[in-house]
């Protein structure tokens, strides 16, 4: 175990279930569990690495420290705040992700 605590939020857990009922229903419970845990285990490696990935490409959330994560077709936006990795929303990449935060 790292150094630091990954936490996931409500909304971000949320997120990871719309993932994983989605591929359950278009492809099938192999790839939902295949791609949940493909997810679960890129943002295990923030606990040992939570700086590794590039601050947000927007602006407004790169200034307030948020960070993203690539895993797939998907990214996992983050920030650290102390020890903590919060996970704030996992979703496509195609996403207009910045509006999740207004």
């Amino acid at each position: 175990m790292g150094e630091y605590q990954v936490e996931l939020t409500s909304p971000a857990w949320l997120d990871l279930d719309n993932i994983s009922d989605y591929h359950l229903s278009e492809v099938g419970p192999i790839s939902a569990k295949k791609i949940t845990d493909k997810i679960l285990n890129a943002l295990e490696r923030l606990e040992v690495f939570p700086f590794s990935c590039p601050l947000a490409s927007f602006k407004e959330l790169a200034e307030r420290g948020f960070r993203v994560l690539v895993c797939e077709k998907y990214v996992c936006i983050y920030e650290v705040i102390g020890t903590t990795v919060y996970v704030h929303h996992i979703v496509a990449g195609a996403t207009d992700y910045p509006t999740l935060f207004n």
